[in-house]
C-alpha cells in the first residue's frame, strides 16, 4: 500500500542575475546538484549535475544554462524529477557557484542575483544572496527523502568562499 503523504515530485531550481557592465568580464553563475546515497546521506556524493552534465538516469537536468546573465527571467534552470529518483538516493543538495574566470567575484559583485525553488506554480523557496554577499558559492537547499519515501525541501542559505570545484566537495556538509 502506498503512503497517503504527498511529497515533492517535479521541482525546478532557478537562478537569475544581471549581466556585467559593458567592457567588463561576463558573470557566470552555475547551479550544481550533488546526489547522496540513502545509506550515506552525508558521505561523498554519488554523482554531481552541473553544466554539460545530467544525472545518469535523466532525473536531474540543467534545462537552461547562461554564461552571461543576459536574457529574460531566470538565466539558469535545473529540473529535479524527484518522484523518479531511485530509492538508493536519499538526499540531493543544491548549490550555486560563481565561475572565477577573470578574477575573484562574490555575490556582492554580481547585481540582482536571486534564486527560486518551485514545484509547478507553487513557490517553495526564494531569495537573494545578500546574507552571503561575501561568498563565491552557496547552498540554497536540500531535498531529503523521509521514511515513507516521500521527498521534502529543506530551504537553507549557507555561503562558501571557494572555487566551484572545491565547492562540490564541501556542499554536502550542510
Amino acid at each position: 500500500m502506498g503512503s497517503p503523504n504527498k511529497g515533492l515530485g517535479k521541482v525546478e531550481v532557478a537562478v537569475k542575475w544581471d549581466a556585467s557592465a559593458m567592457g567588463e568580464p561576463d558573470h557566470d553563475v552555475d547551479i550544481i546538484a550533488a546526489t547522496f546515497a540513502a545509506d550515506a546521506p552525508h558521505g561523498d556524493p554519488v554523482y554531481l549535475v552541473h553544466f554539460d552534465s545530467r544525472s545518469p538516469d535523466g532525473t536531474i537536468t540543467l534545462s537552461r544554462d547562461s554564461t552571461t546573465g543576459q536574457g529574460f527571467g531566470f538565466d539558469e534552470v535545473m529540473t529535479f524529477e524527484l518522484e523518479r529518483l531511485a530509492a538508493a538516493y536519499g538526499r540531493v543538495v543544491v548549490g550555486v557557484a560563481i565561475q572565477q574566470r577573470g578574477g575573484r567575484r562574490t555575490f556582492a559583485d554580481i547585481p540582482s542575483t536571486r534564486f527560486r525553488i518551485a514545484e509547478g506554480y507553487t513557490e517553495l523557496a526564494q531569495g537573494d544572496f545578500a546574507a552571503v554577499a561575501g561568498s563565491t558559492a552557496a547552498v540554497v537547499g536540500e531535498f531529503v527523502r523521509d521514511g515513507s519515501g516521500e521527498w521534502a525541501l529543506r530551504p537553507l542559505l549557507r555561503g562558501y568562499d571557494t572555487d566551484p570545484e572545491a565547492f562540490t566537495r564541501l556542499m554536502g556538509g550542510v
